[in-house]
């Protein structure tokens, strides 16, 4: 066992840890979607709306960066309370679209491979974040991509759906690119999406969405950009690599999609967590580690950093960073610079292949 893992778990929870059983989370997860589902709350009908339309053609977005840390062991309640009060928070500082982490109702759970981890999947219709969320979408006016773990028959799928500011859901993404590697066996849970790249238009202007691998692939963010994207989100689960703790990653995330902006030029807006989440074994010890590096971040359309959650400046278990748009403003400028038009769509036939080989 790793000594820097044994310290790490043991005692009560630290600011910026957080430590996991995979049997005992599942049992958790379980109850805590009883005591949820339970509420039966109407996500829609018993809800007052929001009138807020933003103003003069520009609207707030917020990337959202929570850590685990603090929580007692194999707690999932304190995910689900942090992730609302999060979008709570948001809103108050004039945010209309929000958008939260990667799978944040717990830890990452892709570390290693855990069949009773499976059972953390929902079918979309009895999902209580969707259901909850949908709630505080039309409550506050605003646009709400949710993360989720869904199940849909025989399959399993990292999930969004983006829910309006009227509290309805316009829509589902699967995530397209899945990565299979140490401390990220995501191949393991998840089948590769069906649903194809997507935009959404929202009170607020056309957002895309990818899935945190997703982020790493310029296609994905071309394709939305030419469906119309005003801007993209990527919501995130990225940290240490277990098997190379030499590798820091960080600075390269950020620069693939800064690069995605400014190729594009549509403002980017990514949400990582933050801090140390320790699987243990049955006995309590430490098993392994991820450290999120956080780092999440907001671009111009150029792909300029305007807003970014700096590691030496995280003190809270919750970040918020917000920026103003303009869609209109940013599609005169894109079309000024006739990247779209001087594309040559049939010289690209090689992108289609796996190997380069027409």
């Amino acid at each position: 066992m790793d000594s820097s893992i044994k310290q790490q778990s043991g005692g009560g929870p630290s600011q910026y840890s957080y430590s996991y059983n995979p049997t005992e989370l599942a049992s958790n997860f379980q109850k805590l979607k009883d005591a949820e589902d339970k509420k039966k709350e109407d996500p829609v009908a018993n809800t007052t709306s929001s009138s807020d339309q933003g103003s003069n053609d520009t609207f707030v977005v917020a990337s959202i960066q929570l850590t685990a840390g603090g929580l007692e062991t194999n707690q999932l309640e304190g995910f689900w309370k942090r992730a609302q009060e999060a979008v709570v928070q948001a809103v108050e500082k004039g945010a209309n679209v929000i958008l939260l982490p990667e799978l944040f109702l717990g830890p990452y759970f892709c570390q290693t491979q855990e069949a009773c981890l499976m059972n953390l999947a929902m079918e979309e219709d009895d999902c209580f974040i969707i259901k909850r969320m949908q709630i505080l979408a039309k409550t506050h006016g605003v646009v709400l991509p949710i993360s989720f773990f869904e199940q849909s028959g025989n399959a399993l799928y990292n999930s969004i759906v983006v829910i309006d500011a009227d509290g309805t859901v316009l829509g589902k993404y699967r995530k397209s690119h899945i990565p299979d590697g140490p401390g990220y066996q995501e191949k393991f849970y998840f089948t590769p999406g069906d649903t194809g790249f997507k935009v959404w238009k929202t009170r607020f202007g056309t957002i895309g969405v990818g899935i945190c691998w997703d982020q790493w692939f310029p296609e994905a963010a071309r394709s939305m950009a030419l469906m119309g994207a005003d801007i993209i989100l990527y919501p995130t689960a990225i940290g240490t690599e277990p098997q190379d703790g030499t590798i820091d990653s960080a600075d390269h995330w950020q620069r693939v999609m800064q690069g995605h902006a400014a190729a594009n030029m549509v403002p980017i807006v990514a949400s990582n967590r933050f801090g140390t989440e320790i699987l243990l074994h049955d006995d309590g010890s430490g098993r392994q580690q991820i450290t999120f590096y956080g780092r999440s971040f907001i671009t111009d359309e150029t792909g300029e950093i305007i807003a970014e959650a700096r590691p030496d400046e995280t003190s809270q278990p919750i970040m918020i960073l917000t920026a103003s748009y303009s869609p209109s403003k940013n599609r005169q400028t894109r079309l000024a610079w006739g990247l779209f038009r001087d594309r040559r769509p049939e010289l690209y036939d090689v992108l289609k292949t796996k190997d380069g080989k027409l």
